[in-house]
């Protein structure tokens, strides 16, 4: 009774941290770039009543006997499946058709995210405008538009496929003012959040391969619109009712398991 009641109360603690997982995901629904978490879990340890036996003379062999101690989280994974895309008409609003991220960075290094909802500081270069990262070319430098120029003046931009900007300027000609990078990575699943809508490199995901859009595998920009996460709300709701049943059934099981304790403590009066 005791390994029971032990059991389910390792099966409401997953079912809960199962719940913090839908939530979290459903409060993401609308959350540019997000790419919802899937949990799994994984039984734990069994204690062994009797090992099996080989076949022999004049009997067969015999499986063992064992009694699960509950269950424990194997995984809880981020799932980087593309999400739909929304049109914008913004220029400097991007979206990757694709594998890969827009590589960002501050002082403090180089952070990655599909979130293409980029914007101009005073002095021209590309940033993320709810930090002031600066947005980073295919060769890892900061991108700075010639917007404080005279002669001639910039006029307006447009921003292809292959992640180049050209440049319009007030006496008719054009030129290229730099190329959005794309960087892609071995095991894009192994990436760590950090929040902003922004992942980390880590030791399981490999090392960043910035470079130019549609190129040895990554993704194409689309300019004039942003990605929607790629959470899907009717299965995350069915997640949710398979949570909260599971997390009941475990409820029950304990109370049953109480119940049976009761019931052998009062044997005696």
């Amino acid at each position: 009774m005791f390994r029971s009641m032990f059991a389910a109360v390792s099966g409401l603690r997953n079912h809960q941290t199962w719940m913090d997982v839908v939530g979290n995901n459903i409060a993401n629904v609308n959350t540019a770039g997000y790419k919802h978490a899937r949990i799994n879990f994984q039984d734990t340890l069994s204690q062994t009543v009797s090992g099996p036996t080989a076949p022999g003379s004049p009997l067969g062999g015999t499986n063992p006997r064992q009694i699960g101690l509950g269950s424990s989280i194997g995984a809880i994974d981020t799932i980087q499946t593309q999400g739909s895309l929304l049109t914008t008409d913004r220029v400097l609003d991007l979206a990757i058709q694709g594998n890969g991220f827009f590589a960002v960075s501050d002082t403090l290094g180089t952070y990655y995210t599909r979130d293409g909802a980029f914007s101009l500081d005073a002095d021209g270069f590309l940033v993320v405008p709810s930090t002031g990262f600066y947005v980073l070319d295919d060769t890892g430098a900061q991108i700075q538009l010639p917007v404080t120029a005279t002669a001639p003046a910039l006029e307006t931009i447009t921003i292809g496929r292959d992640g180049g900007i050209t440049g319009f300027f007030d006496d008719g000609s054009t030129s290229l003012v730099g190329t959005i990078g794309i960087a892609r990575f071995p095991n894009a699943n192994g990436l760590l959040r950090v929040g902003d809508n922004m992942f980390r490199d880590t030791p399981n995901s490999g090392a960043a391969d910035l470079g130019t859009p549609q190129v040895d595998g990554r993704g194409a920009i689309s300019s004039g619109f942003i990605e929607n996460s790629n959470v899907d709300l009717a299965a995350q709701f069915t997640f949710m009712i398979m949570a909260e049943r599971g997390f009941q059934a475990n409820s029950r099981v304990i109370t049953t398991a109480d119940e049976m304790l009761v019931d052998l403590v009062n044997m005696k009066r």
